[in-house]
């Protein structure tokens, strides 16, 4: 009787334990078609947006799962027309197992040739249309988890304007980003914990960019640096005709930048510089007189602040201030427009001369040439103002 009622009792275990099983593994191959229902359900339903996910594939010991070819496309609130904002052919949202290992419970998300796009309409009375709704909540929605790592593979960044004359669109290709500790899940007593390393292609251009920030910090706390190298500027001919009215026969673009921000101010600087220009030639004998004389201008102040020994335009503009009242130096940069053209050329790179320790305000700014020559009268308005209120007081 008791091997009866033993060989029952195991019977009966092992058809709890089958039963199980087989609602494990139909829970396994229903989960995605449910995730993918309300993952659809949400992006049709989001304000100002719609949204599409072709599969969703779950990895469940992983603790991840892929979301394959997403698109968003923004809603305009006139017209109700759509416009691509984001794509992307692949998502893998997991735990990041190296936080996990420290005691963190973060995200990672990995994005495979992603797409972003903005767009000026002319229904919009901004120039570039801004999102109604934060990118990061649609985010939010996918992944319950803090993001610690973003990573982008193979991107592109666009800028398209339809109602111009030409159309223009710039587009940033093939972009790669690695995002790490941006919760601060490690290396917590870092004064810079996060990093941001990209690189990407600006027509037959190389860009370059590197951070080292605090994201969690009170007010803005970076050190970054920027760099874009020998970007050709005949291939953004819509771009100037569209807003400059003009043609670029031949030309090379760089720009090189280093900001810095900590305790609500910021020190930096921007170098832009353009090689071998040429805005009038052959190209343009079809152009009208007043096209032509418009080109003759633009190319002759080139030619006049044109650096002889490298035919190179270039000026360098510092700038610093409190992150509520942003300044930049117009005469800073006047000057070494001239330096550049008469004395001597910018070099093409990075400075290495600004640094999250190098934030501090001066208190008075010492003055450029031009600014002595140009703000005489307002040194004796202001010292005036002094003389009457110390009289007053």
């Amino acid at each position: 009787m008791t091997t009866q009622r033993a060989h029952s009792k195991k019977a009966r275990t092992a058809k709890i334990l089958l039963g199980l099983l087989i609602a494990i593994v139909v829970i396994r191959l229903v989960l995605p078609y449910i995730v993918l229902h309300l993952a659809n359900k949400s992006l049709a339903n989001m304000n100002g947006y719609y949204g599409h996910i072709n599969d969703i594939d779950l990895s469940i010991i992983r603790g991840a799962y892929k979301v394959d070819s997403i698109y968003i496309n923004k809603q305009d609130s006139v017209t109700q027309k759509q416009t691509p904002f984001f794509a992307s052919r692949e998502v893998d949202l997991s735990v990041e197992w190296k936080a996990l290992i420290k005691g963190s419970l973060v995200g990672e998300l990995v994005f495979q040739r992603p797409y972003l796009l903005f767009t000026k309409d002319k229904v919009e009375p901004k120039e570039i249309v801004k999102d109604s709704a934060d990118f990061r909540k649609i985010l939010d929605k996918f992944m319950p988890l803090n993001i610690n790592r973003c990573e982008l593979r193979g991107g592109a960044i666009e800028y398209k304007d339809f109602s111009s004359t030409p159309n223009v669109s710039i587009a940033m290709t093939n972009m790669n980003l690695v995002a790490q500790n941006l919760r601060n899940s490690y290396d917590s007593s870092a004064v810079l914990p996060a990093s941001i390393h990209a690189t990407a292609e600006v027509y037959e251009g190389k860009l370059r960019f590197d951070a080292r920030l605090n994201p969690l910090a009170d007010a803005p706390t970076f050190d970054m640096s920027a760099e874009l190298n020998n970007t050709n500027l005949v291939k953004l001919n819509d771009f100037f005709q569209a807003y400059a009215k003009l043609d670029v026969n031949d030309g090379r673009f760089g720009l090189y930048t280093e900001v810095a921000a900590r305790d609500e101010e910021f020190k930096g600087y921007v170098k832009p510089l353009i090689k071998d220009l040429d805005v009038l030639g052959k190209e343009d004998r079809k152009d009208n007189l007043l096209q032509k004389l418009w080109e003759a201008l633009a190319g002759g102040a080139g030619k006049l602040f044109e650096n002889k020994n490298k035919d190179q335009v270039a000026t360098k503009i510092p700038f610093q201030g409190r992150l509520d009242d942003p300044k930049t130096n117009i005469w800073v940069a006047i000057t070494n427009i001239l330096q550049n053209a008469f004395i001597h050329a910018i070099q093409p790179s990075i400075d290495n001369e600004i640094s999250i320790a190098s934030v501090k305000v001066d208190k008075k700014e010492k003055k450029t040439f031009f600014q002595k020559i140009f703000s005489k009268d307002d040194d004796k308005g202001q010292k005036g103002k002094k003389d009457k209120k110390d009289k007053q007081d």
